[in-house]
Order: structure tokens, then C-alpha cells, then sequence
């Protein structure tokens, strides 16, 4: 599974898969109810592959702490942090990431880290790890000479003749009573 398809928008419970970019934002399926919703372009949208957590150290990216809570868990589902206090529940994360910032790591996100690690474990979407072994060993096979020239194509069709604006016809009714069609003003 790629965690780029898997992302959190903010204002909505749960997590959410890309389907498609509809014409006014993304459409994007529950992984709560499998509903397909259109999420307007104004919404903050994080991807899965975007989320870090907060070290003492370097930032860990959130992949890397779901493959822990899955090792740690033998792959079947986690505590659940809504039945434990608030004490066991970062005892627990302490034990999946031991040097995670306990003043920038909030309650409730390590609350909502669990809650996404069991929705995934859910829907069998853990295994996203042998994919970005694919990416990694693709990328170290090209060659620099590949990327360059894969960075000078574009994937943006070029046209072939200049696109001119559409004429508009204004009737000397449209254009008011004296028959004239509005223009800008010159700056004086």
C-alpha cells in the first residue's frame, strides 16, 4: 500500500484513500464506511507519507512508526487508547518510540496514530513497506544520464497553434443607450 493514496483531512473523522481529483477538489473513500465524499480544494489535506513525529533526535516519519506498532502487535490490533488513561496509552507509545518529544508529541496525537494504526490493520493496509522497497531499489538502478532526461520532458502536452479568446458580440442594447461598447479607461 502506498501511503501517498492514504491521507487525514482536517474536519473529518478516520482516514481516507485518493480515488480521483474531481473539478472542484478531491474525491477521496472513507476507510471508516467505504463512502466516496468530495472534499473541497480549501481543505487541509496530509498524506500518510507526508506525517512525522517529533524526536528528541531527527523527526520519525509516521511509515516507521506504524511498521513498530505492527512488529509490536504481531500484526493484529493495537490497545485501544480510548478505554486506557492517558498514562498507559504514552507508556505505550514510549515503548514503540522511546525518544518522541513529550512536550511536542500531544495526547491527542498519539491517540490519533493508534486509532489510524488499528483502521489500517482493519482494512489489511499495512503492508506498504515491500513498495517502497520497489521504489528505493528502482532508484538506485538509473542511471544520472535517465534522470536528466526524464527531467527535461514534459509530461504537459505543447500545443500546436496559439488558442485565441473568444470574440463577444455586444448588440447596442446590451452596450447601453448610446450604442457604444465599454472599454478600460485610459490612466490618466
Amino acid at each position: 500500500m502506498d501511503l501517498k493514496e492514504i491521507m487525514s483531512i482536517s474536519g473529518y473523522s478516520g482516514l481516507f484513500k485518493f480515488v480521483s481529483q474531481g473539478r472542484n477538489g478531491l474525491i477521496v473513500e472513507s476507510l471508516i464506511d467505504k463512502k466516496r465524499t468530495n472534499i473541497p480544494s480549501t481543505a487541509k489535506v496530509s498524506t500518510m507519507n507526508d506525517i512525522a513525529v517529533f524526536t528528541d533526535g531527527e523527526d520519525v516519519p509516521l511509515r516507521v512508526v506504524l511498521q513498530t506498532i505492527k512488529e509490536k502487535s504481531n500484526g493484529s490490533p493495537s490497545i485501544d487508547p480510548k478505554t486506557l488513561t492517558e498514562k498507559e496509552v504514552r507508556e505505550y507509545f514510549a515503548e514503540i518510540l522511546p525518544t518522541y518529544d513529550r512536550d511536542r508529541v500531544y495526547f491527542s496525537d498519539i491517540k490519533k496514530i493508534i486509532l489510524w494504526y488499528n483502521l489500517l490493520q482493519k482494512n489489511d493496509m499495512l503492508d506498504f513497506e515491500a513498495k517502497d522497497e520497489e521504489e528505493t531499489g528502482e532508484a538506485t538502478e538509473k542511471s544520472p544520464v535517465a534522470e536528466v532526461d526524464s527531467k527535461k520532458t514534459s509530461t504537459k502536452p505543447l500545443p500546436t497553434k496559439p488558442v485565441a479568446k473568444p470574440v463577444q458580440h455586444v448588440s447596442s442594447k446590451a452596450a447601453g443607450s448610446a450604442g457604444k461598447i465599454n472599454a478600460p479607461r485610459k490612466a490618466q
